[in-house]
């Protein structure tokens, strides 16, 4: 087997290559990214030298490239993407050019080459925002709030149609809020984390009542990876653990166990357009796929806090923008450079 993975440095897609090298050694595995500001090649230093991994720089924008490193490719996996929903409220121009255009650009190369599977990585938030019940399940209608949720709908709706009118073998999940070792610093966990490491409060939206569903990243990418072997072609499965969390709950369980009061909690002023609860029924994949999520909430917190506190110079070298230096050094500016 032959697995091209998009954005393989940033967050979910490093664990999702470390969790399929590992359970899969004979599969080659080739990670497309373009290092940007979430894209962090250290997340895979323990893996670098593995024989059947490879690392290929570039732009899902770069078509050319695209089709080049497609050849032979059984199974895409689109992690590739912008993110950050503050930054999308800041310029959408970025998310609109990675996580549309972007996403066609692989779908083309992937039809051209003849993919044995092309699977999308999608968020709940293109579904809006819930009241005090319910959940999000795969027919709950799109209605996303924000410029980085809309810019994911439009790719899921631009996959769908690849499905339908080229017949493109695609599959799409819908993950809640993941959490886990190698998180970008700028998130509410892995921020929370390291500013109390470093003594300083943690900012607080609005009243802090906003509700998400979590999910550890590890229980995300068994679910992606039973999709990938087991999933229907042209099938959507949205995926959580029915761990549903106020923003303020998980502030106090940090602060708990980490040692602190609520005198280091700072409220600032809520986002824009900031959805209230996000909850997902994930029946779909336990009943067809088998998966059910593995790690609790309070193990996942735990462990993802103890990760932060063992690794201060990752998230320090990350949050300071000095490891892109170091990979512009090492691998220059132009695309196409592997290791």
């Amino acid at each position: 087997m032959k697995m091209l993975v998009t954005g393989g440095a940033g967050f979910i897609g490093s664990n999702f290559i470390r969790y399929i090298l590992t359970k899969y050694p004979s599969y080659a595995v080739i990670n497309y990214d373009k290092l940007t500001y979430a894209g962090n090649l250290e997340n895979l230093r323990d893996i670098e030298n593995h024989p059947n991994y490879s690392f290929v720089k570039g732009d899902i924008l770069n078509t050319e490239l695209l089709n080049h490193v497609m050849k032979g490719v059984d199974v895409v996996v689109h992690f590739a993407a912008e993110t950050h929903v503050d930054r999308s409220i800041m310029g959408a121009d970025a998310f609109v050019q990675t996580n549309v255009i972007g996403t066609f650009s692989v779908m083309e190369a992937a039809r051209q080459n003849n993919v044995k599977r092309f699977h999308h990585i999608s968020t709940d938030e293109v579904f809006g925002s819930l009241g005090a019940e319910g959940h999000f399940h795969e027919e709950t209608p799109y209605d996303p709030r924000s410029p980085y949720s809309a810019s994911k709908a439009a790719s899921d709706h631009l996959v769908r149609a690849y499905y339908h009118t080229h017949g493109l073998p695609i599959t799409i999940s819908n993950c809640a809020n993941n959490y886990g070792p190698n998180m970008f610093p700028e998130k509410l966990i892995p921020l929370f984390v390291t500013n109390l490491i470093e003594g300083k409060k943690v900012p607080l939206y609005g009243d802090g009542l906003n509700i998400r569903d979590w999910i550890h990243v590890e229980d995300h990418n068994r679910a992606v990876d039973m999709i990938i072997h087991a999933g229907k072609v042209g099938q959507t499965y949205c995926l959580g653990a029915m761990e549903e969390k106020t923003n303020r709950e998980i502030t106090d369980l940090i602060l708990q166990k980490m040692g602190f009061g609520e005198e280091m909690i700072e409220y600032v002023e809520d986002r824009k357009g900031h959805d209230r609860r996000y909850a997902i029924r994930p029946y779909k994949a336990m009943v067809e796929l088998g998966w059910k999520p593995q790690i609790t909430f309070d193990q996942g917190i735990e462990q993802t806090i103890n990760w932060y506190r063992d690794n201060p110079e990752w998230w320090k070298r990350v949050r300071s923008g000095e490891y892109q230096d170091y990979y512009k050094k090492q691998y220059g500016e132009k695309q196409g450079m592997t290791i």
